[in-house]
């Protein structure tokens, strides 16, 4: 994949003409797709997916397009001289853009994640043996993701990632599920067994007769990928440059007035995780880290080529949503959490999250699949769906009682138009007093 894009990029570039530039942003995978139902397969194949887009420069005027390849030099190069020559006639009539910014004297670069990905045979073995007698159905994405760069001033970059994701959830009935997911660059059995295993233990407490909570305030644990939710809604323009330096951030009162969460939210953006290529689209490198919140008060932004433009700053972003959020672990063990938890809701996942109040970072959202009541730090039943509306302001500031040592790495299961390549690493949060309404 690498020659055959940079052999594109080659022929392209000897088709401009005076002063125009050219970028060339590739991606494409080869993945393994695999659908199961009842703990058996049901659907499976191979996807082999090429991309390119061209961005063709003149002073301030640019014209974009893309293109989907078949791999094939003499079956692609046709329409890619096609697609230059209608992005020259497009350019023509365009407004100049005040915003245009790509790298001009970017570094080449090389890089290939080491992971130790399995072989489907060997995954689909160990995932039928573990799944054996579970109403389970899921998906299971694997394989190579490519992304590359380059321009018609010389600068050529590549990144090639494989990496898995298993997304599953065993049904019980009526709104009475589990859920659970296994993804990484590293294939380890024992870890899905360990998986399946949580799998059925949490199925036998979902088989209790569920427990109707009044609303009202409660302590609570929220399970990773719940948490995750959560950092979803703050990263909506949270940590963007142009929503802050337009007040549009959910997080303009830290901005402005200087409020800060609690101590031990550390938050940043891990691109050298390596999932996603450590430079952008215009030919920018990555920052390693970029530190958005340290010890609860707001640090960096993240900054896209536009952005950049616009404000006068130093890119260090593809975009200004985080690709590889990261949160620094607190001091809580895991397997201390339903006794510090003591009577509350461990709650393992939220969903239909949205803001109630933007500008005070308040969020409304509901529980889903397996959340349960605590008594005296032992699980006593599953609980009908909840609606929490809450602030951010007090969830991870004033009212978070300590976050997990262990953390978990979280991959996008997201596979409309391509595999995602976007992941966090998350601990879980003991919180005090979630507001749950009706």
């Amino acid at each position: 994949m690498q020659d055959y894009f940079f052999t594109l990029a080659d022929t392209l570039q000897a088709q401009l003409r005076g002063a125009e530039t050219l970028l060339l942003s590739f991606d494409g995978e080869d993945s393994d797709f695999i659908r199961f139902n009842r703990a058996r397969v049901r659907q499976a194949g191979s996807v082999a997916r090429r991309s390119l887009a061209l961005d063709l420069i003149a002073a301030d005027r640019h014209a974009a397009g893309r293109a989907q390849l078949a791999g094939n030099l003499e079956q692609d190069l046709p329409q890619l001289r096609y697609l230059l020559e209608n992005l020259r006639r497009q350019r023509a009539n365009l407004p100049a853009d005040p915003y245009l910014n790509y790298a001009t004297d970017g570094a080449p670069s090389e890089t290939r994640v080491d992971s130790r990905p399995p072989g489907r045979a060997a995954a689909l073995e160990t995932i039928l043996g573990a799944a054996e007698g579970l109403d389970l159905v899921g998906i299971w994405a694997a394989g190579a993701v490519y992304t590359g760069f380059a321009n018609s001033l010389g600068q050529r970059n590549w990144h090639v990632c494989e990496s898995f994701n298993f997304d599953w959830s065993c049904f019980h009935a009526e709104d009475k599920a589990v859920k659970f997911d296994y993804a990484g660059l590293s294939w380890d059995p024992a870890k899905l067994q360990t998986r399946m295993q949580d799998t059925r233990a949490d199925l036998e407490i979902v088989r209790r007769p569920p427990k109707t909570i009044e609303p009202g305030q409660f302590r609570v644990y929220l399970a990773p990928r719940a948490l995750q939710e959560v950092l979803d809604m703050m990263a909506w323009g949270g940590f963007g440059l142009k929503s802050q330096r337009t007040g549009q951030s959910p997080l303009n009162r830290m901005q402005t007035e200087g409020l800060c969460l609690d101590l031990a939210v550390d938050l940043g953006e891990h691109h050298g995780r390596g999932l996603e290529p450590p430079f952008t689209r215009e030919g920018f490198a990555k920052p390693e880290r970029i530190r958005l919140i340290v010890d609860g008060a707001l640090r960096d932004s993240l900054v896209d080529a536009r952005s950049a433009r616009e404000y006068n700053e130093r890119v260090n972003a593809a975009g200004e949503w985080p690709a590889s959020l990261d949160m620094a672990p607190g001091g809580l063990a895991v397997g201390d959490v339903l006794d510090a938890l003591d009577t509350g809701l461990y709650i393992n996942n939220l969903w239909y999250l949205n803001y109630s109040d933007l500008n005070q970072a308040r969020i409304t959202g509901m529980t889903r699949f397996a959340c349960f009541w605590v008594e005296d730090g032992k699980m006593q039943a599953p609980v009908n769906v909840m609606r929490f509306d809450d602030s951010v302001y007090r969830m991870l500031g004033e009212n978070l009682l300590g976050l997990t040592r262990e953390r978990e790495l979280l991959l996008d299961r997201g596979t409309y138009g391509g595999r995602s390549s976007r992941s966090v690493e998350l601990p879980g949060a003991l919180i005090e007093g979630l507001i749950f309404t009706f």
